[in-house]
């Protein structure tokens, strides 16, 4: 018979089933990997990701994530940081955007760095995980209270952007412009062909226009009160 150390710790592995206290004792103990999930208690482990399509259609929606959160205060942006939903779905989203808890966000930071509630916006870039990303995720901030959840499609070079309205995710639809603007935070445009096509100088040609609308400055006000 094999002896184990008390002290010993199990490999986090795609498929295990577990709580969220062993999820993070396992996570914690592997800092190699960088990337892992707890989704309706299934662990999830991220695959090493390449340059195409996953990294750099990432680094654009950060780009423009981020362009967003210094025109306005009081909002936080973080680039795939553990977020803490319930003991059964403790996911690692690509993005999220945040109001501060100090200015009435439904999220708080607990004692050891990690966010604690529902963000007000998840991103989510989707190349193999298309079907996790639409379907198992999507229920799972749903029926958290996520208030908006976007998914970059890369290989379908398709953009969901999905509004939280009576309990449902309602699909968000752009304008003839071709510009979706958020329900949740007032400026924050995006123009998705642009976006889907590489051209991110019109992104955010686009954003700055959002940024400039009476609409953000009377949100600016609010979060400053």
């Amino acid at each position: 018979m094999v002896k184990i150390s008390p002290s010993y710790i199990p490999l986090l592995e795609n498929g295990d089933r577990l709580t969220r206290l062993e999820f993070e004792r396992r996570y914690n103990a592997m800092p190699n990997v960088k990337k892992a999930e707890l989704i309706e208690g299934v662990v999830y482990v991220a695959s090493s990701l390449r340059f195409e399509p996953h990294a750099e259609p990432h680094a654009n929606l950060i780009g423009w994530l981020w362009s967003y959160k210094v025109a306005t205060p009081g909002v936080r942006l973080g680039d795939n940081p553990t977020v803490r939903l319930d003991l059964d779905n403790e996911p690692q989203p690509d993005a999220i955007l945040l109001i501060d808890a100090a200015c009435g966000g439904q999220s708080s930071l607990s004692a050891d760095g990690y966010v604690e509630g529902a963000p007000e916006l998840v991103v989510e870039v989707a190349a193999s995980s298309a079907t996790n990303d639409l379907y198992d995720k999507k229920r799972v901030y749903r029926r958290n209270g996520i208030q908006e959840y976007i998914v970059w499609q890369v290989f379908e070079s398709a953009v969901s952007w999905f509004s939280f309205k009576d309990g449902e995710y309602v699909a968000l639809t752009p304008n003839a412009a071709g510009i979706i603007q958020s329900q949740v935070f007032p400026g924050l445009w995006l123009d998705v062909s642009a976006l889907v096509t590489g051209n991110m100088s019109q992104v955010l040609t686009i954003l700055q226009q959002g940024l400039n609308s009476a609409e953000h400055q009377a949100f600016v006000e609010q979060l400053q009160h």
